[in-house]
């Protein structure tokens, strides 16, 4: 699969996957002769783990020091784990903060529809 049907089949740009080969996010990507990348299963199932990756919020700097890390082998497995622990928790901070917010935002609508809200302009004295 060439650049072009990669980015198209994650919804992403070939400039997106560009970078996040040269940064490291992801690992290199065979070539063909002609230099064209010819991404392979393993190159696609890395491209989904960072698109998830990054779609949760986790920092381009993260995921370079994990691919890092995978990329030294089975003696950082450790650091590896580590690392998405951390950034686990992080998100499910962020989670749970967002699960308040919504639980405040579905009872502020809940009290429009039971009418508890009135304008000043609507109020009689």
């Amino acid at each position: 699969m060439n650049i072009s049907e990669a980015a198209k089949y994650f919804g992403l740009t070939a400039v997106t996957l560009r970078y996040y080969e040269r940064v490291g996010i992801i690992p290199p990507v065979k070539r063909t002769k002609g230099g064209i990348r010819n991404y392979q299963q393993t190159d696609l199932d890395w491209i989904e783990f960072i698109k998830c990756m990054r779609d949760s919020g986790l920092s381009v700097d993260s995921l370079m020091r994990y691919t890092e890390l995978y990329q030294l082998g089975n003696d950082t497995i450790s650091e590896r784990k580590q690392l998405l622990i951390e950034e686990r928790n992080i998100l499910l901070q962020k989670y749970n903060e967002m699960g308040t917010t919504l639980n405040r935002l579905n009872q502020k609508i809940q009290d429009y529809e039971d009418g508890k809200f009135v304008t000043p302009e609507q109020t009689t004295e």
